[in-house]
């Protein structure tokens, strides 16, 4: 099949049945081939434009929906579908919630081989909406156009953007008028920043050209309602940067450090950037259960604050702690999980990659009274190794919440060889857990699951899972 057939292949009446990777949804050919589509949700019966054609699956997707799914919902945003950023905003929250640990089972099951464990049920957030702390908005003087647009000839204003790279297209950005992610005044603020700027003649960053003023906006927040306001600036203008500054922090007093740093490289990335704190202290602190975290513009920090600490919650109370045990945290990030699980343990070893979130950690420890906590910075593969283990107490609960990727088969054989009496194993994609549950499952007992949905109107869900020595 040549590759102009492949595009203009329709398949026909395909009733999608369940979701799969990624928010796909998916359904099956009258002979059985498998159709992974996008553009549409379970229960849909849909007409699919082919993208891709394998010998065992199609991937398209939907270009008209014939009957609609019982478990559609009404999208709250103007931009979705455009966005990409919440993909089920269109499928009731039930439903998202029945999918997510309907995947995270499935996975445990066929890619780790294993059946006999108990499935808790998926702990779902209370708020679906304005749960993010974190925002990240990128400037553009070339704003992406709808189709519409594109062929009317009416004047649709400035071409100038402050929103979201569209999917898979790095020089295009959708102007926000709305985003339900981050709670008030974030809407208000990103836009207030975009009115100011086309009306003083402020440049937008040109991506292609690599020129410019303002070039990203980053916004967190706290529990207590206090905000950070970082801005990206591709160069320095002094006055216009001074005025826009002084022009947020009267109109909004929520504002409670503004930082900003000069950025003439290629990419957005900040962690090589040095920043300069125009108001306030330059950072944000943030509670949880006692604990007090000093939140910078670098930080890494769960962005939906009220799931993590459930996360945390939940985690502790797998491990179970009595106070006398020896606690190792694999992919302790800047120490949170393993801060929250010291006052329950004798002792707790963390160990991360990232000198600058060790550096935190530390901080953190010493902040909150903790005495018991001692980090160490290396790759996992190289520094959690034999040597490691001797020179160290043997570790009788073992903590590890990896990247997305999970962890290195070094990792899992070096857990295996130190055989800790538990394993709380959180992810954040169960279908690579599952490959190490798989290597571990000869040593382990898989003793229970529970999802937890960290992110609402997303594919994406976090698991805890829970092994105990064989």
């Amino acid at each position: 099949m040549s590759r102009k057939k492949k595009r203009d292949l329709i398949l026909e009446n395909i009733k999608l049945l369940t979701a799969g990777a990624k928010g796909v949804a998916i359904g099956r050919t009258e002979e059985g081939k498998a159709v992974m589509v996008s553009g549409a949700i379970p229960g849909d019966i849909v007409n699919v434009r082919v993208k891709k054609a394998k010998s065992k699956y199609y991937e398209g997707e939907a270009v008209e929906v014939l009957e609609k799914s019982p478990y559609r919902a009404d999208p709250k945003c103007v931009h979705f579908g455009t966005c990409g950023g919440c993909k089920w905003q269109n499928m009731s929250y039930e439903k998202q919630l029945d999918f997510k640990q309907e995947e995270v089972y499935n996975n445990i099951k066929r890619i780790g081989g294993i059946d006999d464990f108990e499935t808790v049920s998926i702990l779902g957030a209370e708020e679906q909406y304005f749960y993010r702390n974190k925002m990240e908005f990128s400037f553009s003087n070339a704003r992406w156009l709808t189709q519409y647009e594109i062929s009317s000839e009416e004047n649709f204003g400035s071409k100038d953007a402050l929103g979201f790279h569209i999917p898979g297209m790095w020089s295009k950005i959708l102007d926000l008028k709305e985003c339900f992610l981050q709670e008030d005044p974030s809407n208000a603020i990103r836009l207030a920043v975009k009115e100011y700027g086309v009306n003083n003649g402020l440049d937008f960053f040109d991506v292609r050209n690599q020129e410019g003023f303002l070039r990203t906006l980053m916004m967190r927040q706290n529990s207590k309602g206090e905000w950070m306001v970082l801005f990206q600036l591709y160069r320095e203008e002094k006055e216009n940067r001074e005025k826009l500054f002084e022009f947020l922090l009267e109109k909004f007093p929520q504002i409670k450090t503004l930082v900003y740093a000069i950025n003439p490289k290629q990419n957005d990335s900040i962690y090589d950037l040095n920043i300069n704190v125009y108001f306030g202290e330059g950072y944000l602190m943030e509670e949880m259960d006692g604990l007090q975290f000093k939140i910078g513009p670098k930080s890494f920090f769960q962005t939906n604050y009220k799931q993590a600490l459930e996360l945390y919650r939940k985690t502790l109370e797998f491990a179970d702690l009595k106070g006398d045990e020896v606690v190792y945290d694999l992919y302790t990030g800047t120490g949170t999980i393993a801060q929250y699980v010291a006052r329950n343990a004798k002792q707790v070893i963390g160990i991360e990659s990232v000198q600058e979130a060790i550096d935190a950690a530390i901080e953190h420890a010493a902040l909150n009274g903790l005495t018991n906590c001692t980090f160490y910075c290396g790759d996992m593969k190289d520094i959690f190794n034999d040597e490691f283990m001797a020179t160290h107490p043997k570790a009788d609960v073992l903590i590890t919440d990896p990247p997305r990727d999970g962890m290195h088969q070094k990792v899992v054989e070096q857990i295996l060889k130190l055989s800790p009496e538990k394993v709380v194993y959180v992810s954040c994609n169960s279908a690579t857990q599952a490959r190490d549950l798989a290597l571990m499952k000869d040593h382990y007992t898989l003793v229970k699951i529970l999802p937890v949905d960290m992110f609402p109107q997303t594919h994406h869900v976090e698991n805890i899972a829970l092994l105990i020595k064989k």
